[in-house]
């Protein structure tokens, strides 16, 4: 029985990423088809609940999304072959059995006959965006990947049939309630949509795509990931460097200490194992936690877990976002704390001038309780131009100390403005809504280029946004690897021949790790029925 569950998963020796077939190339006329699918979702349905990170008011050039036909004609010099209806030159659903030989050697000639065109790619590196997305979807996406990570290992029957994808195109179409039976189908519609956008929503309790043909009230959402959006402009009203979807190095400290606060609590508090970090290829970070019993969370205990990690509440309106106790602080939070406070101020209140001027060191002081302590600072700083940010915050810390003797009220006060200035900001709908919409890994970020690639939590701190992979720039690297290893006849997925390879790789493995619990679920399940069947 073991060796069976182990040949289940093994991992095929397969491309990953197979051009699809000319069949399956882009409509000519992709209008119709976009106005004939809008045409069956209802307005309600249209306006979906997802991370709003892509709807930014700022202009942009939309002259990268086209046009049409320049893609369709870089298409025809990378889109050679057939692979008899399955691109990933695997059957999703029976990977214990040997390739076929026949199939084999239709994967060898594919081999070949992509090698020329291959060295065409350097033309594209001056392409429109949507030219370079086609290659990216046709050669580079991780289509396998991603479909055994939302299979999950095929544990429970029809998981990733009643899964719902929606996809954004590049004429701002919206189409929700898309599923597929497998991962060439996905792949297929994919490569012909070029969708400028992937979200990933619940797994429901049937096709998403037969939601209109139900009876009104049936379709439910069943499961999903416990998510986590943390969005940099959430935390505009303390940082100073940028502001909107403008961001740098000195404000990802505050992505970098989200995953690191986040990560821990999820391991540690709540046991979870399998969680999943996402750069969202512009200004944020995604979590995904995979584990089998929290994809079967329940609304509301999604909520409390949430109000669990959330410590930082009220809107634009309210100034003291933060009440604690520090004589009776819970231990994840001083947890939270030991990175919390070298961060803030080691960090922070230098790169984010805290407290260099008036106008920002008054909301500071606007968090401490005690009228006459607040004039006295604003006073004394006036008057020494001296004083570093540094000194500042370590006579706010002595003096509230000193007082707190007299008047306790202020006892928690400077641990609370640590924490309004530095603990994660969460989105706390995107977590607890089960039909809430978040944007897929590797998805292409239309406005920077950059791919949602996964972050290591373990290795956040060195984590730069600006180095994540452009795709222009691994479009090139294609061309330049094909160009320099032209006489090699070793054969190298198009992935790995690019900067995606180690995220790919990184990415692969987190899968397997879920196709191993999938494993252990299998066995204990069987035994179960073992077990009564002796009865």
């Amino acid at each position: 029985m073991a060796d069976t569950l182990d040949t289940m998963f093994d991992d095929a020796e397969a491309p990953l990423s197979q051009p699809c077939s000319p069949a399956q190339s882009p409509s000519k006329d992709r209008a119709g088809l976009v106005t004939a699918v809008n045409a069956d979702v209802d307005g309600d349905e249209a306006m979906a609940e997802v991370d709003d990170e892509d709807e930014d008011n700022d202009e942009e050039d939309e002259a990268a999304l086209s046009p049409v036909s320049r893609r369709q004609k870089m298409l025809s010099t990378t889109t050679t072959t057939t692979n008899n209806g399955n691109d990933l030159g695997i059957d999703f659903d029976k990977e214990d059995e040997p390739m076929p030989q026949q199939h084999q050697q239709q994967q060898q000639q594919q081999h070949t006959s992509d090698s020329q065109p291959e060295l065409s790619l350097a033309l594209a590196a001056d392409a429109d965006f949507s030219t370079l997305l086609s290659i990216f979807y046709r050669r580079l996406f991780p289509f396998r990947e991603f479909y055994r990570w939302l299979a999950y290992g095929n544990v429970q029957k029809n998981y990733f049939v009643f899964r719902e994808l929606s996809f954004t195109l590049a004429n701002d179409a919206y189409l929700r309630f898309q599923s597929f039976k497998d991962g060439d189908e996905l792949k297929d519609k994919i490569c012909d949509l070029m969708p400028v956008k992937i979200d990933i929503g619940a797994v429901y309790n049937a096709k998403p795509k037969d939601k209109k043909i139900l009876r009104p009230g049936s379709f439910n959402p069943m499961e999903r990931e416990l998510v986590f959006d943390i969005d940099m402009t959430d935390y505009d009203p303390i940082r100073s460097c940028c502001s909107g979807a403008e961001i740098c190095l000195k404000c990802w400290d505050f992505m970098t200490v989200s995953i690191k606060i986040l990560d821990r609590a999820l391991q540690d508090d709540f046991g979870f194992k399998h969680r999943l970090w996402i750069y969202s290829g512009r200004r944020g970070v995604h979590c995904w936690v995979c584990d089998d019993r929290a994809r079967k969370l329940t609304a509301e205990a999604r909520r409390a877990i949430v109000n669990y990690l959330e410590v930082v509440k009220g809107g634009e309106e309210t100034s003291k976002k933060v009440s604690l106790n520090a004589k009776a602080l819970h231990p994840s939070l001083r947890k939270a704390n030991e990175v919390l406070d070298p961060m803030f101020t080691k960090r922070l209140i230098h790169t984010q001038d805290i407290l260099s001027n008036p106008e920002k060191w008054k909301r500071i002081l606007a968090l401490i309780p005690d009228e006459e302590l607040r004039k006295k600072f604003d006073d004394q700083w006036a008057a020494n131009k001296k004083l570093t940010p540094h000194d500042k915050w370590l006579q706010v810390v002595t003096e509230l100390k000193t007082l707190s003797k007299k008047k306790p009220a202020v006892a928690s006060t400077a641990l609370e403005i640590l924490f309004q200035y530095s603990y994660p900001r969460l989105d706390s709908n995107v977590s607890i809504g089960l039909n809430h919409l978040l944007k897929a890994p590797f998805c292409v970020h239309p406005k920077t280029g950059r791919v949602c690639i996964p972050i290591d939590a373990k290795k956040c701190d060195t984590f730069d946004p600006f180095q994540a992979p452009k795709l222009s720039d691994i479009v090139n690297q294609i061309a330049e690897y094909d160009l320099s290893n032209k006489d090699k006849t070793i054969k190298v997925p198009d992935y790995a021949k690019t900067s995606l390879k180690s995220h790919v790789e990184y990415f692969r493995t987190f899968v397997e790790g879920l196709e191993e619990e999938a494993k252990v679920i299998l066995r204990a399940r069987r035994a179960e029925e073992d077990k009564k069947l002796q009865f």
